[in-house]
């Protein structure tokens, strides 16, 4: 199994104990955000919409690679692949 880094936003990180970055296994995107789900408590109600699919105002890339141009939570990972979690930012005048 690939051990990934998932890059946590500052927005998330009281929910991973301040950690800003986590290590855990995963074959698919899917898999880490659940496995992320289990080890910290409330992770996907805050990515995901009912398990299935991320939230709208969520972006979540493998690398460089938006998961909305690949296969959504089906999209397949690598050895050393970094998932950043991005939330959209909204604002101005």
């Amino acid at each position: 199994m690939s051990i990934i880094t998932v890059k946590i936003p500052s927005p998330l990180r009281p929910l991973t104990a301040g950690q800003a970055e986590v290590k855990i296994e995963g074959a698919t995107v899917g898999e880490v955000l659940q496995k992320m789900n289990s080890q910290f408590k409330g992770f996907g109600d805050r990515v995901l919409d009912d398990g299935k699919t991320v939230k709208r105002f969520i972006n979540v890339f493998v690398n460089e690679d938006n998961i909305r141009d690949k296969k959504e939570l089906d999209t397949e990972l690598k050895n050393g692949d970094t998932i950043s979690i991005l939330p959209s930012i909204a604002g101005g005048n």
